[in-house]
Formats: structure tokens, C-alpha cells, sequence
């Protein structure tokens, strides 16, 4: 039987919190969802070289709570905290050209933004990062079991129990599809008490999407 299970998704609620906070009426629901959806994307592109690992959110009524989790903070923060100022703008404006859009009811009703920044302690032991990295480097035509080896050494030294790796796709440029899965050490994906983290991310290379997923035992 296959897992066919997110394994951040299985533990929500015992070992890991929802990245949303707030509540909205059904009519405002999908329109908050949404206008995550799309921050975190924005910033996932704005902050790449920082090593954005996720974004969380909480909103009350006129005040909405931001709290970016990087890798490399000094990149994000900036000089005197002149990169935090500016991706505050950018939030702003960003919402803001979002409610001008859509012609919301609250479009006029001013939002308290704030922002602040959490360090990742351990950044070989996350595995949206991990997953980026290697997305990173089958993009730029590296061989994709050295990067994958390479990418469990680093994960195993770092202190993991186990670490998966899987990708799925036309890799090396091959004519037909195929699925491809290294692993190291043990990954109990069934015992909720284990904490397993999971990403998927997608790798653009010059023949078609690589899709590249990470399992990681802390």
C-alpha cells in the first residue's frame, strides 16, 4: 500500500502548527486563502536568496502578523534593518494593489502590518530548503545522483535520523519518464510521533519539470 499522505498534513495539530492563524466568515474565507496563497508566493520569490523556508500568518481584526522563517536573516533584515523596511512595503503595496483589485468592501480599512524574522536553526534538516537546493542545481544541468548523494551526506551529518529523496520526471533529459528514490537511514512515515518533514518542489530544466520531494526524520 502506498503513502499517499501528506506527512506534514497527518501531524498537524501534534507536531506542527498551521502556517494560517484567523478566522473569516464563509463569504471572506476563500479570498483570505487566497491572498495567502499569493503572499507567500511573492515573498518565496522576493526572498530566495535568503533562504525563506515558510511563511507564517495571523490575522485579527486591523493587524496582521507576519513571521518569516530564513536561513540566512542577516540577508533578509539588511543593514540597520533596511531590507526588513523594504519587504514591508512591499507587503503593503501588495495588499493594497490586491483589495484596489478585487474592489473589496475593506479595501479603505488600514492594516497594522507586522514583521519580524525567525532564524532556522538547523537549514540541512529542513526540507523545503533541501529540496530547493537540488531543484536549484537540475536546473543549472548538474548530474542529479551526484546532487541527491551529495544532499543525503549533508542531511545525515547534520544529524537526521533518515532522509528520502525522490524524483519523478524526465531526468537527464531522458526520452521517457521515470522515477528515481534514494534513501538513507529509516523513515517511520506511519508513527505520527516522529517528526517528519516533507516538500515538493518543482525543477524547471530544459525538458520539461522535474518534480523533486524530500523526506527528512529529525
Amino acid at each position: 500500500m502506498g503513502q499517499k499522505v501528506n506527512p506534514k498534513g497527518f501531524r498537524l495539530g501534534i507536531i506542527f502548527e498551521p502556517h494560517s492563524q484567523w478566522f473569516a466568515s464563509k463569504s471572506r474565507y476563500k479570498d483570505l486563502l487566497i491572498e495567502d496563497l499569493e503572499l507567500r508566493k511573492a515573498l518565496h520569490a522576493r526572498l530566495k536568496s535568503g533562504g525563506l523556508s515558510h511563511v507564517e500568518i495571523e490575522r485579527s481584526i486591523n493587524k496582521m502578523k507576519i513571521v518569516l522563517h530564513v536561513a540566512k536573516p542577516g540577508i533578509v533584515i539588511g543593514r540597520g534593518g533596511s531590507g526588513l523596511e523594504e519587504t514591508k512595503k512591499f507587503i503593503e503595496s501588495f495588499l493594497f494593489s490586491r483589495h484596489e483589485n478585487q474592489k473589496k468592501k475593506d479595501g479603505n480599512i488600514k492594516q497594522r502590518i507586522e514583521l519580524s524574522v525567525e532564524p532556522i536553526k538547523e537549514p540541512q534538516l529542513n526540507a523545503f530548503l533541501i529540496a530547493s537546493t537540488i531543484a536549484d542545481q537540475l536546473a543549472r544541468r548538474m548530474s542529479h545522483k551526484r546532487v541527491c548523494n551529495q544532499a543525503i551526506d549533508r542531511v545525515m551529518s547534520a544529524g537526521a535520523k533518515g532522509v528520502k529523496i525522490r524524483l519523478s520526471g524526465r531526468i537527464a533529459g531522458a526520452e521517457i519518464a521515470r522515477r528515481e528514490t534514494y534513501k538513507q537511514g529509516n523513515i517511520p512515515l506511519s508513527t505520527i510521533r516522529k517528526t517528519i518533514d516533507f516538500a515538493h518542489v518543482p525543477s524547471l530544466t530544459k525538458s520539461g519539470y522535474i518534480g523533486v520531494k524530500v523526506w527528512i526524520c529529525r
